[in-house]
């Protein structure tokens, strides 16, 4: 029998190492995945998993540098997550949405009190996906307009109107869902579209590529603009100062609903409640799930400014679901505001961020040929890898694969190799740990990575 001692000094037995080879066969026998070619992959069997770290069936230990799928905020197996959906389940497992329920009234008022003022109503989702649908349902029940503009940088969910809204490559075989959805190009500064040189510049030109883009589509046929606060699978791409704010100046110019996505950003992930606290950012609707409640129960929502939840107050709101703030969901997120405010998770967050992962990250940009940018905030970074660090040739292609992908599998294996699991896509590499890693992991964690970037500098030029 493996062991594993947890970060409490607990030990814990794993399950027969036997065992890998049933969960093996089952899994390729009878789950269909997402997002992949069902027959080339191989998904390695967990067994167990405890705060920043988790266990295969021989008792290989993983730093988790992914949290998951940047979800587990307050890391695996929590105590005290665990123990109140374990509380909640013993007293009232589910309810149906039209009932008034404690849990669920509670977590939407903590949601509401952290939240920028003027937004006091939450409507409760199964996740992102259907928070993002749902958000726009409100927008165009709320105008009467179709039309919803996001940026060409982004991944908003993988529903019908959520995936028409992406704009990475996952949208392209799923592009006839939504014909209301229309792109446009967001500030990125180390690639602009714009041909900035400076964060001015870049600010600038993307406001006025945005407006033009209003005018040439139609104010009056807009719903919305919804915007990831800091775009989060498509590169940890930060707004340069004033954006968000000239987001919102537009969209009061125009009579459009701002929708700010903090499905991963939020919760603590960049060291406040919402990312767009850090960036000035007032949206009329804010989409979340994810770090709410760190995964233990599918949860998500949206946060409704008082004026759009005016217009619902005669007019009935034309949807719903089943499992809308399931108690047990609801439970782990109570426990999370709980678990924030007495361990000071967003102080620790800005803290690691200023004094161990920044300067660690801009040192790999100095000694690395093969970083060609790092930026980030809070536990939320990407370091972008080139093969040239003039010509900022992506060290990998725009939605590489097969052989084309090789050298972020070689960089992503040597990770995995020294006990890291990282978080990588396309040419880049983020770090984005559970909120409750220690010191000494957060360090190691990254002492792994900066090793691992050796392999990725031997493919540049």
């Amino acid at each position: 029998m493996s062991r594993y001692t947890d970060r409490h000094g607990a030990t814990h037995t794993l399950p027969d190492a036997e065992a890998d080879a049933q969960v093996r066969a089952d899994d390729r026998a009878h789950v269909f995945h997402s997002w992949s070619a069902q027959a080339l992959i191989d998904p390695v069997p967990v067994a167990a998993g405890a705060g920043s770290t988790f266990w295969d069936y021989a008792g290989t230990g993983y730093l988790d540098f992914g949290s998951q799928l940047v979800n587990l905020n307050l890391g695996h197996q929590h105590p005290d997550l665990v123990a109140a959906i374990q509380q909640q389940a013993g007293r009232l497992a589910t309810i149906q949405p039209s009932i008034a329920n404690d849990v669920r009234g509670e977590l939407a008022r903590l949601i509401a009190d952290v939240a920028p003022d003027g937004l006091e109503k939450v409507f409760f989702t199964n996740g992102g996906a259907e928070a993002n649908e749902y958000a726009v349902r409100l927008a165009r029940q709320s105008t009467g307009r179709r039309k919803v503009l996001s940026m060409y940088r982004s991944y908003h969910g993988s529903t019908s109107t959520a995936i028409s809204l992406t704009g990475d490559p996952r949208r392209w075989a799923n592009d006839v869902s939504d014909t209301g959805a229309v792109r446009f190009f967001g500030p990125y500064l180390y690639r602009s579209p714009f041909h900035a040189s400076t964060p001015q510049e870049e600010l600038q030109r993307a406001l006025e590529h945005l407006e033009q883009t209003i005018l040439l589509e139609g104010p009056a046929t807009i719903a919305a603009i919804i915007i990831e606060s800091v775009v989060g699978t498509n590169g940890v791409l930060v707004p340069p100062p004033g954006y968000l704010q000239g987001v919102r100046e537009l969209c009061d110019r125009h009579g459009i609903v701002y929708i700010a996505d903090e499905v991963m950003v939020g919760f603590g992930r960049m060291g406040e409640w919402f990312a767009l606290q850090a960036y000035g950012g007032q949206p009329d609707l804010i989409t979340f799930a994810k770090g709410v409640n760190s995964g233990y129960v599918p949860l998500g929502g949206v946060v409704i400014s008082d004026r759009i939840a005016a217009h619902f107050d005669t007019t009935p709101f034309a949807g719903g679901l089943t499992y809308s703030g399931h108690p047990l969901a609801c439970a782990a997120g109570v426990a999370t505001f709980e678990v924030f405010a007495r361990d000071g998770i967003l102080e620790r967050v800005r803290d690691l961020a200023e004094r161990v992962v920044e300067p660690t990250l801009r040192s790999w940009a100095s000694r690395h040929p093969s970083v060609g940018e790092v930026r980030g905030r809070g536990l939320f970074w990407a370091v972008e890898l080139v093969r040239d660090r003039e010509t900022r040739e992506p060290l990998v292609p725009f939605n590489a694969s097969g052989a084309d992908a090789a050298p972020m599998g070689a960089f992503a294996a040597a990770a995995k190799k020294a006990g890291v699991w990282p978080f990588v896509h396309f040419n880049r590499t983020h770090i984005a740990p559970p909120l409750v890693i220690t010191e000494d992991e957060l360090v190691r964690g990254l002492s792994a990575i900066d090793e691992a970037l050796t392999v990725a500098d031997g493919f540049t030029d």
